[in-house]
């Protein structure tokens, strides 16, 4: 996956940009501007639909006929789709076109929000999820291949990675609060149809400020490699749900956990024999590569699976409102904000290791203080102070983790080391709320009831292993990361 234009012919910049002088090592021209405002808004409305809809839940189940067990589905078929099919997606960028697949994507979010907000029976809703998760999948990668493309590496682009971070981030958070208003102020069926503006306006233009991005050799598409990884993120997505749901024993996690491992080692040998490689194994012995996503997967694991935690703990123990639990994340949001901007200076002046490092002790830090947290009103205030820090932390490592795992390579292995750092984002978001949610139902199977006391105990006993995920991530980076050599293009 590529991110260098197709250098055959140049990059095909729009009539009306020719004349635009180069962007210096300093400041983005205005093509670039426009390129930057297309690709996040497209990364952040994705972002917003990983958990837009889950307040609405209930209303949804209601609405459209979902019975209360079967109401998972509508995340899980959106979530399976957008981490197992990544990779996928990624390398057919590679091969039809970047911006063609981004539009591809856009096109099909559009639609598949349309169909979801006039969806009146749980069939039709599946499918649109199911469609949404597709976008995700094609769309992500897709737009952070064209965003490094369109910033050559340095503090454009390491600028450049830290807003994408930070929106990406805070949309998670703003799909909570955005989700709690439209579904009190008009109706569910708004999370959905929101979408459909957004993804004509970034289609206009799209068309105008986007050039194709296309690797200079021919590739081919590795089908049995697509085939073996991607079922095996599917089998590892759903055995993680499925354990949240259920628990770690039951015969259904454990079957697909047991599948995933299988069909994972089936997709590194594949890898070794193939012609075309979906990853050319040899990338993921780079350090920066290896534990640069680690870093990558653990930083979004860790705080998307926390706002799942404290959305429990402020409906649940403190008695507020979906929307009154949305709107509570609104400092986490601009937290994320300040993070994604102060990344790139801090990266500038300690380096990415050690922002990757420190990162992560702030975040621990501030993410163990909520086992703090109790039953009284006035915890509110730690929650507040703690999630602002910990969210400025949080973007502080996932700048640095963008940076660190798509920087100094050859240019033939930069769009191959974006597709892995994007699958990283995708299964870390995905990842998150079934590890914590299985501790946190362990917990309260372990007391024997679902009471304020029990789900308390519940979410501060998974605030701890997030916590410690947090410091052994700190302390596996410290030990292991290395300085890449000079990347020879």
């Amino acid at each position: 996956m590529t991110t260098q234009p197709d250098v055959t012919t140049g990059p095909r910049v729009p009539p009306l940009m020719e004349t635009e002088a180069p962007a210096s090592s300093g400041r983005m021209n205005g093509r670039q501007r426009l390129a930057l405002i297309v690709l996040l808004a497209a990364g952040f409305t994705l972002a917003v639909d990983f958990s837009i809809l889950n307040v609405a839940l209930p209303a949804i189940g209601a609405d459209v006929g979902f019975s209360l067990e079967n109401l998972q589905w509508i995340a899980t078929a959106f979530a399976l789709c957008a981490a197992g099919l990544t990779l996928l997606f990624g390398r057919v960028a590679d091969i039809a076109g970047r911006r063609r697949m981004f539009i591809i994507g856009m096109a099909l979010l559009g639609a598949a929000s349309l169909a979801g907000g006039l969806a009146a029976d749980p069939a039709l809703l599946l499918i649109a999820r199911v469609g949404q998760g597709i976008a995700t999948a094609i769309v992500v990668p897709a737009a952070l291949s064209l965003l490094l493309a369109s910033f050559p590496e340095g503090p454009l682009r390491d600028k450049a990675l830290g807003l994408n971070g930070s929106l990406m981030a805070a949309g998670f958070t703003t799909g909570a609060i955005l989700g709690g208003l439209l579904t009190d102020l008009l109706s569910w069926r708004w999370a959905f149809f929101i979408n459909v503006p957004v993804a004509i306006a970034v289609l206009i233009i799209a068309r105008i400020v986007l050039a194709e991005s296309k690797p200079t050799t021919k590739l081919r598409l590795d089908v049995p490699g697509a085939i073996t990884v991607t079922l095996g993120l599917l089998a590892l997505v759903f055995g993680l749900t499925n354990a949240a749901e259920h628990s770690w024993a039951d015969p259904l996690t454990l079957g697909s956990l047991a599948a995933a491992v299988v069909l994972f080692v089936a997709f590194v040998a594949v890898e070794r024999k193939a012609a075309s490689p979906l990853v050319p194994l040899e990338i993921l012995k780079r350090s920066t590569v290896a534990w640069g996503n680690i870093a990558g997967i653990l930083a979004f694991v860790t705080e998307t699976s926390l706002v799942f935690l404290l959305t429990l703990y402020l409906q649940q123990v403190l008695g507020y409102t979906p929307l009154g639990a949305g709107l509570a994340f609104a400092v986490l949001g601009l937290g994320t904000v300040l993070g994604g901007v102060l990344g790139p200076k801090v990266i500038g002046k300690i380096g990415n290791k050690k922002a990757i490092v420190y990162g992560f002790i702030v975040q621990a830090i501030a993410t163990g203080s909520l086992v703090l947290l109790s039953a009284a009103p006035a915890s509110i205030a730690l929650l507040l102070v703690a999630t602002f820090i910990g969210g400025v932390a949080n973007l502080v490592v996932i700048v640095g983790f963008m940076v660190t795992a798509t920087s100094g390579l050859p240019d033939a292995e930069q769009g191959l080391a974006t597709g892995l750092a994007t699958m990283s984002q995708q299964v870390g978001i995905t990842m998150g709320i079934p590890i914590m949610s299985a501790i946190f139902t362990a917990q309260i199977l372990a007391i024997g009831n679902n009471d304020a006391p029990a789900v308390l105990s519940g979410v501060t006993t998974a605030i701890w292993v997030n916590a410690a995920l947090c410091l052994l991530t700190a302390l596996v980076v410290g030990l292991f990361l290395r300085k890449p050599a000079p990347a020879v293009s």
